[in-house]
């Protein structure tokens, strides 16, 4: 017997009223059950759609109105169908469209059905990439499958496994065990995690959270699917040694579902912040945050600015106007304005950035890489006018509202101010409470996704507040 690859499985075909899951029924069911020791079992029934067939399915599968009339419905067989499923390996040609049916008929019953589903088609292309065709007619035909009623359940569901049996003896094991891997996401499931939280992952927004022994996160990430992000960590970790090492710790998960993808991303940023995760690495910095500022400077009778470093402790973030660029240290934005001006042939030394003798040209200037405004070759306002110009790319973007405000995303509320993310409410008390909880640490991460959402957002004053006109700016609009 071939090499034992997979936990219990199930081989599955439906016949049905029509192609959408939501609207069609089901008219025939057939499971070929496979146990971890092989042992085979096959069950089917015909299934009363509670609705007509229509002729040209009825010529297709030979099912008719007549032969259905008294079957049980699904409301009768769920329990049975359930006992079969649960909890094996769901396999299936073009799987997509009868795991869809199963749920849809479960849900009308009040049943939550997941299952981990394996799909045929995929599997043969992935395995036999060299054919165009992929079809169970074309399988049949290419593996030599036997077929004794095409079109009716239970033979579709026989002829699925022997394809996964023609497999198991022409495919190098490590092959099929790397295909089935990708395709399930199911390749590398952590050891010390229960699998049982594999059918709990809903296919919604939110964030996730990887434990180890420890009450600290190991790792925390987004994702609009939680179940499909979840399972890609595993798929991975054969092939990424960050991935392998993650999966090996894991001992506990834990998510939180969002509205949509910017409640996402504005927890995700939150909860890295507050906890650090040693596998985040991206969105994890502490370092207070700085900035350049320009100060209105006179020199020989002309106005003009010069650059100033300044901390975040020091700054109304949000409402103060005229700062430029958002740097985790002093070392960064040093370089960044050092950068900026060498590009535009600004002054080192009139910007502070280097030493020179007063009146004495700076290096820069003996190479003909500045304007001279060392030397009074151009005027401290010309110079000045420049360096505004060159920064504006690097503005900070001044809160366009006047003061908190409260943005739609599904059945939810974010609460912001000053691009400061405040919290998610569902209630008019959630949201005064968070209002009252006071505004948090201007955040770098969560500004850049604010900066780049809002203007696509439904953006309304906080109700509880004294009404406040919204001022949006003009890129804003």
């Amino acid at each position: 017997m071939p090499e034992k690859l997979f936990e219990p499985t199930v081989f599955v075909d439906l016949e049905t009223t029509g192609a959408t899951g939501t609207v069609d029924r089901i008219t025939e069911i057939g499971i070929v059950e496979v146990n971890e020791e092989g042992e085979v079992r096959e069950w089917s029934s015909l299934v009363n759609p509670q609705t007509s067939i229509p002729p040209f399915i009825q010529n297709l599968t030979g099912i008719s109105d007549a032969m259905v009339a008294e079957a049980p419905t699904f409301e009768e067989l769920a329990e049975e169908v359930l006992m079969r499923l649960h909890g094996r390996l769901f396999v299936a040609h073009n799987a997509r469209f009868d795991y869809g049916f199963l749920k849809n008929e479960f849900k009308r019953v009040g049943v939550d059905f997941k299952a981990t589903v394996l799909c045929t088609v995929k599997l043969s292309r992935k395995l036999f990439p060299q054919f165009s065709k992929h079809s169970l007619d074309a399988l049949i035909e290419r593996h030599q499958l036997h077929m004794p009623a095409r079109h009716r359940a239970l033979a579709d569901a026989a002829v699925l496994w022997q394809f996964w049996q023609i497999l198991q003896q022409q495919v190098p094991t490590s092959q099929l065990q790397e295909a089935v891997g990708v395709l399930t996401g199911h390749s590398s499931w952590p050891t010390h995690l229960d699998r049982a939280v594999l059918d709990e992952l809903p296919e919604r927004h939110g964030v996730y959270l990887f434990y180890g022994e420890g009450a600290v996160p190991l790792y925390i990430g987004k994702a609009n699917k939680l179940r499909h992000r979840v399972l890609s960590h595993f798929a991975a970790d054969h092939r990424l040694a960050k991935e392998m090492s993650l999966a090996q710790q894991i001992r506990r998960l834990e998510w939180i579902e969002t509205p949509g993808e910017m409640g996402a991303l504005l927890l995700e940023a939150q909860l890295i912040k507050r906890w650090q995760p040693i596998h985040n690495r991206r969105l994890r910095r502490s370092d207070e945050l700085c900035t350049w500022r320009l100060l209105p400077t006179e020199r020989d009778g002309e106005g003009g600015y010069l650059p100033e470093l300044a901390w975040a402790r020091d700054l109304d973030w949000g409402r103060q106007d005229a700062v430029y660029g958002l740097f985790g240290s002093q070392r960064d934005a040093l370089k960044t304005l050092r950068e900026i001006a060498e590009e535009s042939q600004l002054c080192l030394a009139t910007l502070g950035l280097e030493k020179a003798p007063a009146g004495r040209p700076c290096f820069a200037y003996q190479l003909h890489r500045c304007s001279g405004a060392c030397v009074g070759a151009e005027s401290w306002g010309r110079h000045s006018a420049r360096l505004r110009t060159v920064l504006s790319d690097w503005q900070v973007r001044v809160w366009p509202y006047g003061g908190p405000v409260q943005v739609r995303e599904g059945d939810a509320w974010h609460v912001l101010d000053a691009w400061c993310y405040l919290g998610t409410a569902r209630t008019a008390d959630e949201v005064q409470a968070l209002l009252e909880q006071g505004r948090p640490t201007f955040d770098k991460d969560t500004y850049k996704i604010l900066a780049g959402r809002l203007s696509s957002m439904m953006v309304e004053p906080v109700p509880s507040l004294v009404p406040t006109p919204l001022k949006p700016t003009a890129e804003m609009t």
